[in-house]
């Protein structure tokens, strides 16, 4: 059985807007019928465009986290690229302890959250005691997601897997699982077919169709990682042939 969310249980959309970017993404537009997260781990897998990492951004934003990244205490902005759904999300919380930490992780803007951590001039400690900038890029961020993380906190990952290896991945796997036993939620976005295998993790899919749940075998990555994997030289000769 399914554990339970610790804090967030679900979101919905209201009012939003009928045209233009991100109201006609169908994922977004599925908001409006509500989402259910009530697990410790809830994971958005889809192809490129499809929402995931727009509704995971707006849902730190929501909860008042840094939108390029960080915890509540980040506010720096580099550009101003937050998108404008966060204003027309509720967040329904379950009664209780508020989570003790809070930090939205995108691989995309790291380099300028290492640098604002260097900024702020606090211990490193929390992030593997070496600046980011002293660590390769997947180093940093799995320094941040073992020393930073901890039990109680809530945590969103927007794409972490860009950043990791193979064997990084594994190791984040192990973080997510780990924590979430400990009383920690995950919103998380992502490709990745091994992130995905999380354990008891509540798992979606965007596309055409707005969003749905999906078992861990349906799911686009999983599915077409294995298709690649069976026979790769067969595979790459047909999408070239396709070409």
């Amino acid at each position: 059985m399914r554990p339970p969310a610790p804090f967030l249980r679900s979101v919905r959309a209201e009012g939003l807007p009928g045209r233009g970017w991100p109201w006609e993404v169908p994922a977004v537009r599925a908001l409006e019928d509500g989402l259910d997260l009530d697990a410790a781990v809830v994971m958005l897998c889809g192809d490129n465009g499809t929402g995931k990492s727009t509704i995971v951004e707006a849902l730190a934003v929501e909860l008042g986290v840094n939108a390029e990244g960080g915890s509540r205490n980040f506010r720096f902005a580099t550009r101003e690229t937050a998108t404008p759904l966060a204003e027309h999300l509720v967040v329904t919380r379950r009664a209780g302890p508020r989570p003790v930490d809070s930090f939205f992780l995108r691989a995309e803007t790291y380099f300028n959250v290492a640098t604002e951590i260097e900024r702020l001039g606090g211990p490193l400690d929390s992030y593997g005691g070496t600046s980011a900038h002293e660590r390769s890029h997947g180093e940093g961020f799995l320094d941040l997601a073992t020393n930073r993380f901890g039990p109680g906190g809530l945590y969103l990952l927007d794409e972490p897997e860009s950043a990791l290896s193979v064997h990084g991945c594994l190791a984040l796997l192990a973080v997510i699982a780990d924590l979430a036993k400990a009383g920690a939620q995950f919103i998380v976005a992502t490709h990745s077919p091994i992130l995905l295998a999380c354990p008891d993790a509540l798992r979606y899919e965007t596309g055409p169709d707005g969003i749905a749940p999906i078992e861990y075998d349906d799911a686009g990555p999983v599915r077409l990682t294995r298709d690649f994997l069976a026979d790769p030289q067969r595979f790459v000769h047909h999408l070239l042939a396709s070409d």
